[in-house]
């Protein structure tokens, strides 16, 4: 079990992080996200030991220290992988995972160099200098050489950022799945929401150097508790209820995801069409509803200009305003 007790830091005299507290059992898959400049990947380096902090850090009841105990920082049993990937260049692909690997059995040590590869989808490049590979790959190998010497505990900072997308989101099933089956705790620092939802198995919000929200990512998804956390998930309106509601006298605002509204020809609560975004599936809708502007999901583009009938259930609104 990870344990933070009372973990602060700050660069300067404005703290990045505050009083944070919280538990991980083994095993688990947690997402941290929140804006840029949130505290992220300061979480992450306090946790490998790279900065120092005045509160308390233990893996299974052992305190771990920062720089100001140990002048090499780390444990064996963790692995950060941070965002400048930190190669050997002149190395190959297959050095650069088995690098920290024993010698002594060099067939054991090839078997899993090519393991590794193989999670990652670059058996094929094994050969080739790190030098000559993009960012991408250079990326996927430093992911691979994370995993090398099986940690107990992995930190990952934005592990997919410089990766093609249409490559992504099979190389996140493959490396979650590798680290469930192996049992290894992973902590992941990600602006992108489908690390936060589809592979986590608990999401911190962080905000203003606090953990602003926590939970399973399905209910911070689907009850935000106000609009930050809804727009780290994606485009979010925060929407005044008089103008969704008839009657409705009072100044509170409802968040609404844009699928979260239907267009319905016959509501008489109408929105003007400004523009219209094609997503594949869909398409977004901006419209403008008694002066807010809005985004709306349709199955069809629709011209601007066109006045529209928008509705949403009261069941959602009713669970969004508790």
């Amino acid at each position: 079990m990870l344990k933070l007790q009372k973990v602060s830091f700050s660069y300067d005299k404005e703290p990045v992080l505050k009083n944070i507290s919280f538990k991980i059992e083994k095993g688990q898959n947690v997402s941290v996200i929140g804006e840029s400049g949130c505290g992220k990947s300061t979480l992450l380096k306090l946790i490998y030991g790279l900065l120092h902090t005045e509160g308390k850090i233990t893996w299974n009841g052992k305190e771990l220290l920062g720089p100001n105990f140990n002048l090499v920082p780390g444990e064996p049993f963790i692995k950060y992988l941070a965002q400048d990937f930190d190669l050997m260049l002149p190395l190959t692909a297959a050095e650069n995972v088995g690098k920290h690997l024993s010698n002594f059995y060099p067939n054991k040590k090839k078997k899993r160099i090519k393991e590794l590869l193989e999670v990652v989808e670059m058996e094929d490049l094994a050969d080739k200098k790190a030098k000559l590979l993009s960012g991408g790959q250079q990326q996927r190998i430093a992911l691979a050489r994370a995993l090398a010497k099986e940690p107990e505990l992995i930190l990952l900072d934005e592990p997919f950022s410089h990766i093609d997308h249409f490559r992504k989101n099979n190389l996140r099933r493959r490396l979650f799945s590798y680290l469930k089956e192996k049992n290894i705790t992973c902590i992941v620092a990600t602006h992108d929401s489908t690390d936060a939802l589809s592979f986590a198995d608990r999401t911190f919000v962080l905000k203003n150097g606090n953990i602003y929200a926590e939970g399973s990512p399905e209910d911070l998804y689907q009850n935000p508790p106000n609009k930050y956390v809804a727009s780290l998930f994606g485009d979010v309106n925060h929407i005044m209820l008089k103008n969704l509601i008839a009657d409705e006298k009072s100044r509170k605002r409802v968040v609404l995801y844009p699928h979260d509204i239907s267009i319905k020809n016959s509501s008489p609560i109408k929105a003007e069409v400004k523009k219209t975004y094609f997503k594949g599936e869909n398409f977004l809708i901006h419209a403008s509803l008694n002066g807010e502007e809005i985004l709306v999901e349709s199955k069809k583009d629709i011209k601007p200009g066109r006045k529209v009938g928008i509705s949403v259930a009261q069941k959602l609104i009713d669970q969004r305003l508790k």
